[in-house]
């Protein structure tokens, strides 16, 4: 699970790959640059660290883990050429491609992915992706701190051979080595540089360029195994955290692909440009996380109900436009293998919901002559804001509650949501690391860095635990499902709606074919001339 949100900087400054009149370059591969709209500053480039999907969308195009995906999300071979599994369904054989290199030429070795998986394990590491990859055989022991790294059940046998030892049969194991949390690292000098001409990548792109607060720019990697169908020689990431300001960028030409388009214009969008605007549904949930940490919503469980139960989701979707979908349950629509759950009031009538609410809200020691004063924390970014602004409308005409908005710039906001005593509700959005339930229930484990609210009950980590150490499907999915129904119940946190993705995309650019996990590759896509 990656929270909507991901440290290693760089800063060089970025030659503009436009001419003075900002209209695209075209002509021959070596003159080709695509400009991508990015919503927000990657916090970070170091696949074990990255949390954040703006830092996982330039990790996707500067690394290569042993699959891909293909641009409807199928697994395909990458670094591994090929791979088998044993009869048992708990041993991989990855064979490695031997023309496999790193941007400075050297090749990607077996040894390269150990060493990187060992990191991301590593308690003194703190990644948080740990969790993803816990069913290798060793990795929750390492994770605790009972083992060392060296332990984990992944071996390079030779350059070109990595065997890995599964504690039972993992079924999305193959999708879910295509996360940037299993992507490798140059293991003689792990990238700490803040000289782009210095970062080591394997990639289809190589980083030549960081504004920050700008630009990144990415240059074909000319080592890469597979460098014939790259077919964009250069990348502009710009930096753009105002949708309209995107928006603005894309009609005067000096965008040709948004990732994100203006609240309330889908309508208009559709009108004035039919063909560019693509929406598709994603695995991502936005929700408020509620500070277990202290009180008042520690030991406050009818106070977090009320909270949650005071919230029109309709009526937010539908003034914000955007083709979200009410959420009233953690895990989206369309994960594999899964049946949507639910809250049981979530059929119940407008009046009886907020009679409700203000029940509980009163029982839980709270009323309008004595309101509870909540300060919401979220990043600074059109959408949030207003979604912050209607619910606070909300909280205030049922419950009387009073809303302190904190607003901050994305970087800071990264550090905040961690500091307990700066807030009572922070917004947040996860996305699905690989299509399975598990990657987003994960989130709530006791120990997970994700657990924001710092949720815990053991009951609802053993059920996860289970469902990790159950082979049957069917099985494995009443245990998932019965874990979320128990977190709902808990109400750590209160699901807001299920993205969708949207962007804006020029005729000229082929292949944007956004996936579940709305990861668009640069490596799939080709500019036509125009």
């Amino acid at each position: 699970m990656k929270p909507a949100v991901r440290a290693i900087l760089g800063v060089s400054l970025v030659v503009c790959a436009c001419n003075p009149q900002g209209t695209p370059s075209t002509g021959r591969d070596s003159d080709v640059v695509l400009r991508r709209g990015i919503g927000g500053e990657p916090s970070s480039l170091d696949p074990a660290t990255a949390t954040d999907t703006f830092s996982s969308q330039v990790i996707q195009d500067l690394y290569e883990g042993l699959t891909s995906e293909s641009s409807s999300g199928e697994v395909v071979p990458g670094v591994a050429s090929s791979w088998t599994v044993d009869s048992t369904g708990t041993q991989y054989s990855f064979n490695l491609r031997s023309n496999a290199r790193w941007s400075n030429e050297k090749p990607v070795r077996a040894q390269d992915f150990v060493f990187a998986w060992q990191r991301v394990l590593d308690p003194k590491q703190g990644s948080p992706f740990a969790n993803d990859l816990r069913l290798i055989v060793g990795a929750a022991a390492i994770i605790s701190g009972r083992s060392p790294p060296s332990s984990l059940g992944v071996v390079a046998v030779s350059d070109n051979l990595l065997v890995v030892k599964l504690e039972q049969p993992v079924p999305y194991f193959p999708e879910l080595l295509s996360h940037p949390a299993t992507f490798p690292i140059f293991s003689d000098s792990i990238a700490r540089t803040h000289d782009p001409n210095k970062w080591i990548s394997n990639g289809p792109y190589v980083l030549s360029g960081w504004q920050i607060g700008t630009r990144l720019e990415l240059t074909r990697n000319t080592a890469y195994w597979d460098l014939p169908n790259v077919h964009i020689n250069r990348v502009q990431y710009q930096i753009a955290p105002d949708q309209n300001s995107q928006f603005a960028a894309y009609r005067a030409g000096q965008l040709d692909m948004t990732d994100t388009v203006p609240p309330n214009a889908i309508p208009l969008l559709r009108k004035d440009y039919p063909n560019e605007v693509v929406i598709a549904p994603i695995l991502t949930t936005a929700f408020y996380a509620l500070n277990l940490a202290g009180k008042p919503f520690s030991g406050n469980l009818k106070l977090r109900k009320a909270l949650a139960m005071a919230i029109d989701r309709q009526r937010l979707v539908d003034a914000l436009a955007l083709g979200q979908v009410a959420a009233y349950g953690f895990v989206p629509p369309g994960t594999w293998n899964y049946e949507l759950q639910h809250w049981e009031w979530d059929k119940m009538g407008d009046s009886d919901r907020i009679a409700e609410a203000k029940r509980l809200y009163k029982e839980s020691g709270y009323s309008f002559d004595t309101p509870f004063h909540l300060r919401l924390l979220f990043n600074s970014n059109p959408a949030i804001k207003q979604t912050a602004i209607m619910i606070a409308a909300m909280w205030k005409e049922a419950l009387g509650i009073e809303t302190e908005f904190i607003g901050e710039e994305f970087r800071v906001f990264l550090e905040s949501r961690h500091d307990k005593t700066k807030w009572d509700v922070a917004r947040l959005a996860w996305s699905a690391d690989y299509n399975d339930a598990s990657s987003l229930l994960d989130g709530f484990r006791m120990n997970s860095p994700s657990n924001d609210s710092e949720y815990n009950n053991p009951s609802y980590d053993k059920l996860l635990n289970d469902a990790a150490n159950t082979a049957n499907p069917d099985a494995r999915r009443g245990l998932l499902q019965l874990a979320e129904r128990l977190m709902l119940a808990d109400y750590p946190a209160i699901p807001l709606y299920f993205f969708v993705s949207k962007r804006l995309v020029k005729p000229y650019v082929v292949g944007v074919k956004p996936n579940p996990l709305n990861r668009v590759p640069t490596k799939a896509l080709s500019v036509l001339p125009h």
